[in-house]
Protein backbone atom coordinates (compact mmCIF):
# COMPACT_ATOMS: atom_id res chain seq x y z
CA UNK A 1 0.00 0.00 0.00
CA UNK A 2 1.26 3.31 -0.95
CA UNK A 3 0.75 6.47 1.01
CA UNK A 4 -1.95 8.58 -0.48
CA UNK A 5 -2.22 12.52 -0.29
CA UNK A 6 -0.86 14.50 2.76
CA UNK A 7 -1.62 13.65 6.40
CA UNK A 8 -4.88 14.88 7.51
CA UNK A 9 -5.31 16.48 11.46
CA UNK A 10 -8.65 14.89 13.04
CA UNK A 11 -9.34 15.52 16.43
CA UNK A 12 -6.08 17.09 17.11
CA UNK A 13 -4.25 13.53 15.52
CA UNK A 14 -2.47 13.63 12.47
CA UNK A 15 -4.20 10.54 10.21
CA UNK A 16 -1.87 9.35 6.98
CA UNK A 17 -4.39 7.43 4.34
CA UNK A 18 -2.62 4.39 2.24
CA UNK A 19 -4.17 2.76 -0.65
CA UNK A 20 -3.94 -0.03 -2.71
CA UNK A 21 -3.41 -0.60 -6.32
CA UNK A 22 -6.43 -1.79 -8.01
CA UNK A 23 -4.45 -3.71 -10.53
CA UNK A 24 -3.52 -6.04 -6.92
CA UNK A 25 -6.86 -5.84 -5.72
CA UNK A 26 -8.44 -7.29 -8.69
CA UNK A 27 -5.73 -10.47 -8.72
CA UNK A 28 -5.86 -10.98 -4.67
CA UNK A 29 -8.07 -14.42 -3.76
CA UNK A 30 -8.78 -13.01 -0.57
CA UNK A 31 -10.33 -9.70 -1.92
CA UNK A 32 -14.24 -10.85 -1.42
CA UNK A 33 -13.13 -10.85 2.32
CA UNK A 34 -11.12 -7.37 2.01
CA UNK A 35 -13.46 -5.03 0.01
CA UNK A 36 -16.87 -4.43 -0.84
CA UNK A 37 -18.40 -5.27 -3.47
CA UNK A 38 -18.09 -1.57 -5.25
CA UNK A 39 -14.88 -0.62 -3.88
CA UNK A 40 -11.92 -0.93 -6.53
CA UNK A 41 -9.37 -0.93 -3.86
CA UNK A 42 -8.29 -0.94 -0.25
CA UNK A 43 -7.79 2.51 1.65
CA UNK A 44 -6.20 1.98 5.64
CA UNK A 45 -6.23 5.43 7.60
CA UNK A 46 -3.28 5.04 10.22
CA UNK A 47 -2.31 7.65 13.35
CA UNK A 48 1.02 8.87 13.08
CA UNK A 49 2.03 7.26 16.68
CA UNK A 50 -0.18 3.85 15.69
CA UNK A 51 3.06 1.96 15.85
CA UNK A 52 4.08 3.39 19.22
CA UNK A 53 1.02 2.07 20.81
CA UNK A 54 1.16 -1.68 18.83
CA UNK A 55 4.37 -1.50 20.52
CA UNK A 56 3.20 -0.60 24.04
CA UNK A 57 0.10 -3.70 23.16
CA UNK A 58 2.09 -6.13 22.30
CA UNK A 59 4.28 -5.51 25.34
CA UNK A 60 1.26 -5.78 27.65
CA UNK A 61 0.47 -8.96 26.05
CA UNK A 62 4.14 -10.35 26.68
CA UNK A 63 4.17 -9.64 30.39
CA UNK A 64 0.12 -9.19 31.60
CA UNK A 65 1.43 -8.64 35.33
CA UNK A 66 2.78 -5.16 34.08
CA UNK A 67 -0.75 -4.06 34.01
CA UNK A 68 -1.88 -5.16 37.25
CA UNK A 69 1.09 -3.93 38.69
CA UNK A 70 0.57 -0.09 37.03
CA UNK A 71 -3.30 -0.44 38.32
CA UNK A 72 -1.75 -1.06 42.20
CA UNK A 73 0.72 1.76 41.81
CA UNK A 74 -0.53 4.45 39.51
CA UNK A 75 -4.37 4.19 39.36
CA UNK A 76 -5.20 4.22 42.86
CA UNK A 77 -3.73 7.82 43.46
CA UNK A 78 -5.45 9.08 40.30
CA UNK A 79 -8.74 7.71 41.76
CA UNK A 80 -8.13 9.10 44.66
CA UNK A 81 -7.18 12.88 43.41
CA UNK A 82 -10.46 12.46 40.79
CA UNK A 83 -12.87 10.98 44.14
CA UNK A 84 -12.21 13.81 46.21
CA UNK A 85 -12.55 16.64 43.56
CA UNK A 86 -15.64 14.72 42.83
CA UNK A 87 -14.84 13.89 39.41
CA UNK A 88 -15.96 11.81 37.33
CA UNK A 89 -14.66 12.93 33.83
CA UNK A 90 -12.54 16.08 33.16
CA UNK A 91 -14.61 18.89 32.15
CA UNK A 92 -12.54 20.34 29.38
CA UNK A 93 -11.94 18.64 26.21
CA UNK A 94 -8.04 18.51 24.64
CA UNK A 95 -4.89 17.18 26.39
CA UNK A 96 -3.72 20.93 27.31
CA UNK A 97 -7.13 21.63 28.78
CA UNK A 98 -7.54 18.11 31.02
CA UNK A 99 -3.66 18.52 32.01
CA UNK A 100 -3.93 21.97 33.12
CA UNK A 101 -7.41 20.54 35.02
CA UNK A 102 -5.68 17.74 36.10
CA UNK A 103 -2.70 20.14 37.51
CA UNK A 104 -4.90 21.85 38.95
CA UNK A 105 -6.32 19.01 41.27
CA UNK A 106 -2.95 17.88 42.36
CA UNK A 107 -1.52 21.20 43.16
CA UNK A 108 -5.44 21.31 45.59
CA UNK A 109 -4.07 17.93 47.01
CA UNK A 110 -0.67 18.48 47.40
CA UNK A 111 -1.73 21.61 49.50
CA UNK A 112 -4.08 19.97 51.40
CA UNK A 113 -1.50 17.29 52.08
CA UNK A 114 0.72 20.11 53.49
CA UNK A 115 -1.80 21.59 55.38
CA UNK A 116 -2.19 17.86 56.94
CA UNK A 117 1.32 17.33 57.60
CA UNK A 118 2.42 20.63 58.96
CA UNK A 119 -0.32 21.96 59.99
CA UNK A 120 -2.22 25.69 59.97
CA UNK A 121 0.09 27.30 62.50
CA UNK A 122 3.67 26.24 60.88
CA UNK A 123 1.99 27.50 57.08
CA UNK A 124 1.09 30.76 58.45
CA UNK A 125 4.43 31.35 60.39
CA UNK A 126 5.96 30.20 57.53
CA UNK A 127 4.22 32.80 55.04
CA UNK A 128 4.60 35.48 58.04
CA UNK A 129 8.58 34.99 57.91
CA UNK A 130 8.55 35.57 53.96
CA UNK A 131 5.91 39.08 53.52
CA UNK A 132 8.87 40.35 56.66
CA UNK A 133 10.97 41.10 53.51
CA UNK A 134 8.61 43.83 51.77
CA UNK A 135 11.60 44.25 49.16
CA UNK A 136 11.70 40.74 48.35
CA UNK A 137 7.73 40.04 48.23
CA UNK A 138 7.51 43.21 46.45
CA UNK A 139 9.61 41.98 43.71
CA UNK A 140 7.80 38.74 42.64
CA UNK A 141 4.22 41.02 43.43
Amino acid sequence: MTLRGKPLQKNDKWISRYQSKTSDCSQCPLREQCLAEKAAARQITRWEHEAVAERHQQRMHQNPNRMKRRGVMVEHPFGTLKHRAGMHHFLMRGLAKCRGEFSLMAMAYNFTRVLNILGVGALRGHCARRSENALKNAKYA
